[in-house]
């Protein structure tokens, strides 16, 4: 009698199939992480089908085994494991004893070795066995009580094997299986078996004679004399590799079927790790159903004491007079949604001293927000009195509303947080609470509920809603003095106050301001687009003889590979693989292929850029109005969401056409691009101080052809394009600390020779080398690495004691500082440029920022005001071993300033 199900996960295996299978994935912290989720998709599918009470995850060690031992060669020959997948086995790792599923390896022996050896405990208990695997060795432990899952192509696919199933596939029984691999041998493992010998031969042999003792024992009964001289000279071979065939079944571990209990797992830790992962889609397999309170221990609490609710627009001269005795105040508004430049404001808590809060409502109350606004606004744009806050650009944007400019931004603990610990997920008032004081308030989610009953701040009783905003109030007050120490001591004084508060304001108005998008060109534009998709249809029904769905990867592999005959180069879960890769590698035999991918560039140009920008434009100012955000990136970068106009294509001539679309507000307006030149190469080369780097920059040589000629060792008027090119993946490679296998995968060619190009670079670049190892051993040293203003992010994997994590923390080192100080120069000069159009009461505006290139729409009687004020205040932003270059366009469109 069956008493329960145990499953047997091969790590090795599952971990390798699965990053092979998946894009480079990674999360905002450049943390590669597609092994993991692919392993952890196949971990959900297998574990919710199957329903083991048992399990066990097992793993190689990096120790030769006894394999290697009796066999030198065994396994040479294979590559050594990239970084990017190396990194992610101590994630994994983590991840199943945060699952609280048995884990083991053993020295001297393989993962299969450990899976055979429980397998055999399994079955000597009377459990059903199933192996997870993406290796055939496997199929030699199919029995009536063992299946085996193998992996087929992509990550879900799988085939099922039990002892009958190994029988009909392969005519031999899962015992002779390992026979089958003594005569074949294995190249992926490099066992040699014997030559000349493959499945359909061996298959042959082992149905007569059973076994390689059997075939031996009759060696003379053998017709073919070919193959009998063979086996005779390779006996010894054929002995050997089908001992290095056979997985061992007596491993001593130590092991009890409590061990292998499949157990609740640590969920909250789960979920922590898989936010920071970026596993969104996977959040739904943990069990967050309890309260948060219920998990962490921590008391709900109501933190305001005492608050005054203003009900009568004479009651308003109050809080001004408060206000002007603290000359400071806490704010935030109540906004009915997610976008307080369109939603309806319900209310304000304002906290002018200790324990003394103000309520205003304007929904039951008979106060309008008009009213509140009128009388508030000589405080509001007064600088001398100070306003803190939590995503205060909300306050800033709600004000611009109603045409007051918020200033004297002097807190906001949302931002100090994020400078304290870029690599947080969740800036959160309520997290902020749990964090520095041991506490629990009611979060946003927690009063209005989600899904299908989730609730507007409207729909609650106003009592509710005082109870949220105050409670709000009173932790930025209790983490203000404790946020601003931490920065002080961190020594980012500076980055704080004159960077990223000044910044707030900046953004803020960016998102007001909007950019014009002309509907009338985007309409064109999908039309010609649209057009352009009629003919490469017609087209590729032509190449095809009929017509199909070209968006059905299953029609269209079914006409590339079945009726066309093209050879196929990839298969997945469902068919023939018809991606990107795929389709390029295709160009070379059909004409089909190009036209198919012209043909998805154009639709994905149409619905992302043409469809998606149509749906965002705001109706009653023609603009796109994205939203800037300053908490998301562990470097410091801003990025753009809703829409993300830092993404708008520039590498192809089609795509550049959606800039077209981006035009100045009025035939009074021009659009002037001040773009950044090289700016992470030349803070490369003044934090590293190489001589032969900040030469180029101080004679205006192109970087890359210099480079091109140092790496390649040849004049500058011998560096051909493809060795600029080339030169120019080093360079940014070396910026992003990228590994020859990166760098071999994005040049499409081989890891050794991507490692002479980095290796003839840093032999070249005497001090970007010393530079590399300095910022490690600092970074070693202090557990940190800085910006040129001191911004921190924290690299625990340094200490780690694993050699891919650890080369990933090193990597991060190097890149660190470049990439970082690269944003808080494009943040300086944000500021000062914002800051000396108010000066000048100038009627341009900064409208846009996208990587290292600032965007003002210029009144046209001040374009070369404008210019000038650019170039100063970008190239003096700061002071570098090498000039800061800014270059400019003026145009019409976007499009005309690129």
């Amino acid at each position: 009698m069956v008493k329960g199900r145990l499953m047997i996960i091969d790590g090795n295996s599952l971990l390798h199939r699965a990053f092979h299978a998946l894009p480079p994935l990674m999360n905002k912290d450049g943390v590669y992480t597609n092994g993991v989720y692919g392993f952890l998709t196949m971990f959900y599918k297998v574990t919710e089908e199957y329903k083991p009470d048992y399990i066990s995850v097992v793993f190689d060690k990096k120790a030769p085994t006894f394999r290697h031992i009796e066999f030198e060669d065994y396994k040479a020959g294979r590559a050594k494991t990239p970084n990017e997948l190396g990194m992610q086995f101590p994630i994994l790792k983590e991840i199943i004893d945060n699952m609280k599923i048995h884990r083991v390896e053993a020295e001297g022996f393989e993962a299969d070795d450990l899976a055979g050896t429980l397998s055999k405990f399994g079955e000597e208990n009377g459990l059903e066995v199933v192996l997870v695997t993406g290796d055939k060795d496997y199929l030699q432990l199919a029995s009536d009580k063992t299946k085996v899952l193998l992996t087929k192509k992509g990550i879900t696919n799988m085939e099922v094997y039990d002892k009958q199933a190994v029988i009909e596939r392969y005519e031999l029984t899962p015992q002779q299986f390992v026979d089958l691999k003594g005569l074949m041998g294995d190249k992926s493992d490099n066992i040699p078996g014997v030559p000349g010998i493959g499945e359909k031969t061996g298959i042959k042999l082992l149905k007569e004679f059973e076994s390689i003792e059997g075939i031996y024992d009759n060696i003379e009964n053998i017709d073919s004399k070919k193959l009998k001289e063979k086996l005779i000279e390779y006996k010894n071979q054929a002995i050997m590799s089908r001992r290095l065939s056979e997985i061992i079944t007596s491993v001593p571990i130590k092991v009890t079927l409590d061990k292998l209990i499949l157990e609740e797992p640590d969920t909250q830790e789960l979920l922590n790790i898989y936010k920071k992962l970026e596993f969104n889609s996977l959040l739904g397999k943990l069990n967050s159903s309890k309260e948060d309170n219920k998990k962490d221990g921590l008391k709900t609490e109501r933190l305001a004491s005492k608050v005054n609710i203003i009900n009568r627009k004479e009651n308003l001269e109050d809080i001004l007079q408060e206000i002007d005795k603290s000359k400071s105040f806490i704010i935030k508004f109540i906004i009915d949604g997610d976008y307080p430049l369109k939603d309806d404001i319900l209310g304000v808590c304002i906290r002018p001293s200790e324990n003394l809060n103000y309520y205003v409502d304007f929904v039951e109350e008979d106060i309008r927000i008009e009213d509140f606004f009128s009388i508030f606004k000589v405080v509001l744009e007064d600088d001398k009195f100070k306003k803190l806050g939590h995503n205060i650009k909300e306050e800033i944007l709600v004000t611009l509303r109603y045409g007051i400019d918020l200033k004297g931004i002097a807190f906001d603990s949302m931002i100090g947080q994020y400078l304290l610990n870029p690599s947080q997920n969740d800036y959160s008032l309520k997290i902020l609470a749990k964090d520095y004081l041991n506490i629990n308030i009611d979060s946003k989610e927690n009063l209005l509920g989600t899904g299908k009953n989730k609730k507007t701040f409207g729909q609650l009783l106003i009592d509710d809603r005082v109870l949220y905003i105050t409670n709000a109030i009173e932790v930025i007050s209790r983490v203000k003095n404790i946020i601003e120490e931490l920065i002080m001591s961190q020594n980012m004084n500076e980055l704080f106050y004159e960077v990223e508060l000044p910044l707030i304001s900046v953004l803020a108005n960016m998102e007001y301001e909007g950019f014009t998008v002309d509907a009338g060109k985007l309409v064109e534009l999908g039309k010609e687009f649209d057009s352009k998709i009629d003919v490469l249809t017609k087209s590729i029904f032509e190449f095809a003889g009929e017509e199909f769905n070209i968006n059905s990867p299953k029609q269209l592999g079914e006409i590339l590979f079945e009726k066309l005959k093209l050879p196929i180069i990839k298969k997945t879960k469902t068919g023939y693989s018809t991606n990107a890769e795929v389709l390029e590698k295709l160009t070379e035999v059909h004409p089909i292929a190009e036209k198919i991918l012209e043909y998805r560039q154009l639709v994905k140009l149409k619905s992302t850029y043409v469809d998606g920008l149509i749906s965002v434009i705001d109706e009653s100012t023609g603009k796109v109005h994205s939203s800037f955000n300053q908490t998301i990136t562990t470097t410091g970068r801003i990025s753009s969401t809703e829409p993300n106009l830092q993404n708008i294509p520039i590498r192809t001539e089609e795509g550049r056409k959606i800039r077209k679309v981006f035009t100045p507000s009025s035939i009074d307006y021009v659009l002037v691009d001040a773009d950044y030149s090289q700016i992470e190469l030349r803070v490369l080369a003044s934090i590293s101080d190489d001589p032969k780097l900040k030469e180029a920059f101080f004679t205006g040589e192109d970087i890359h052809r210099k480079t091109a000629s140092e790496v390649f060792d040849v004049s500058i008027e011998e560096v051909t394009p493809l060795m600029r090119s080339r030169a120019k993946a080093v360079n940014f490679g070396i910026v992003y600390g990228i590994s020859d296998y990166g760098l071999a995968r994005d040049l499409k060619i081989s890891r050794k020779e991507a490692k002479i190009y980095i290796d003839n670079y840093l032999k070249n670049y005497v001090k970007v080398k010393e530079y590399m190892k300095s910022i490690v051993d600092e970074g070693k040293s202090k557990g940190y690495v800085e910006t040129i203003l001191h911004r921190r992010r924290y690299l625990p994997e340094l200490a780690s004691r694993n050699f891919n994590i650890r080369s990933f923390g090193e990597r991060m080192a190097m890149n660190t500082p470049i990439q970082g100080s690269a944003a808080d120069i494009i943040k300086l000069a944000m500021v000062n440029v914002y800051s000396e159009l108010k000066k000048r009461q100038l009627k341009s505006r900064l409208i846009l920022q996208v990587h290292d290139e600032l965007i003002i729409e210029a009144y046209k009687d001040e374009v070369e005001e404008i210019k000038i004020l650019l170039k100063e205040l970008m190239e003096g932003a700061i002071s570098l071993n090498v000039p800061l270059k800014v270059d400019m366009e003026t145009g019409d469109s976007w499009y005309d300033t690129k």
